[in-house]
């Protein structure tokens, strides 16, 4: 058995090696890998992090803009629509004044010419009577062979155009 206790059999001063290597293994390893691993892990978490808030703040930022631009957009949409308004609106009252003045110059001119109808009317009428006056007393002259007064030439001829009148 004594093989078979070598073989199986733990010596003290060997395992006692053995604990202390891995311990000074353990610590060398902690010192010089475990805590820079860990630093680097650390430092590249946070480093991921500030990589999220950043995108975040981004995506926030582009949402307030794209926000402000659809309502900018719909601003400026509804000033548009309310100067087509009120430029046909414009148009429409341009166009009643137009056809307002129109007609009013329309019906000027029909009453100065109706007056200037009116007026040539009566011209031709005392231009009718003047002559027809003249020719009556030129007439009377010589049928009565006298020559007649203003007043009885005057009476003459009224009486002689409301005859004319009549007929």
């Amino acid at each position: 058995m004594g093989q078979f206790e070598g073989f199986i059999g733990v010596d003290f001063w060997t395992a006692l090696f053995v604990l202390l290597n891995t311990l000074a293994i353990f610590f060398v390893a902690r010192k010089f890998l475990f805590n820079p691993v860990h630093k680097m892990i650390t430092d590249r978490q946070k480093e991921i992090d500030t990589m999220y808030a950043d995108a975040g703040k981004a995506k926030e930022e582009a949402e307030k803009l794209e926000a402000e631009y659809q309502q900018k957009l719909a601003d400026a949409q509804a000033t548009s629509d309310r100067l087509v308004q009120e430029a046909v609106r414009r148009g429409q009252d341009r166009e009643e004044e137009i056809v307002r003045q129109a007609t009013e110059e329309a019906t000027a001119i029909m009453n100065k010419a109706s007056s200037d109808i009116a007026m040539e009317k009566k011209k031709a009428i005392n231009d009718a009577k003047n002559e027809l006056s003249s020719m009556a007393v030129a007439i009377a002259e010589k049928v009565v062979g006298r020559e007649l007064k203003e007043k009885d030439q005057s009476a003459l001829v009224d009486h002689f155009i409301d005859e004319l009148g009549d007929n």
